[in-house]
């Protein structure tokens, strides 16, 4: 690879990551009004990795997260901040970082086929809902106080993993397409 072609796989590199992660914020920010509103942030997380690929997706996220955390209103409800990170549900956008780790270790030992970008991005969704589950625990208790863990189960994972799972299965579709689209190299 000549230095001129490695230049421009890296500027483009950097331009799909910022581009996600655009697409991430833009995700946070749109409600699907439901019984229980949804956001579109966990599909955008698992359409980035799906179309990047571990190592750039786990940057993407990464981005989007640093953004939020200095105070850029990248979070659902045009939210920025550490105290969103700190709060409640920070826990779960942590875990989108937790999600991409994963799909991206997953990458390297079964590969990036359908079947496999499948089982990622829903390991992806269960480490996601562990690590934020764990986390509004450990803030609900200190705020609020002790809370059994079926009862944040109930709250905050059960109503949504239908939807979830539909945003996985929407984002391997569009992941799939958009990848040979754009012929990713991975």
């Amino acid at each position: 690879m000549t230095t001129t072609t490695m230049s421009r796989t890296k500027t483009y590199d950097m331009v799909y990551i910022a581009v996600l992660a655009v697409i991430i914020a833009i995700c946070s920010w749109i409600s699907i009004p439901t019984t229980v509103p949804f956001t579109l942030q966990t599909f955008a997380v698992f359409l980035s990795v799906g179309i990047l690929g571990g190592k750039r997706g786990t940057f993407t996220v990464l981005i989007y997260i640093l953004l939020g955390a200095v105070g850029v209103p990248v979070f659902a409800g045009f939210s920025g901040g550490m105290g969103i990170l700190l709060g409640q549900t920070g826990g779960y956008i942590v875990g989108f970082l937790g999600s991409a780790l994963v799909m991206w270790g997953l990458e390297k030992v079964i590969g990036r086929k359908t079947w496999a970008l499948a089982v990622q991005m829903a390991a992806g969704l269960i480490v996601c809902y562990a690590v934020g589950t764990a986390w509004f625990m450990v803030v609900y208790a200190r705020t609020t106080g002790v809370v059994g863990l079926g009862t944040v189960l109930g709250w905050c994972v059960i109503p949504f993993i239908i939807p979830d799972v539909i945003k996985i299965v929407l984002a391997l579709v569009l992941s799939k397409r958009l990848s040979s689209a754009l012929k990713m190299q991975q």
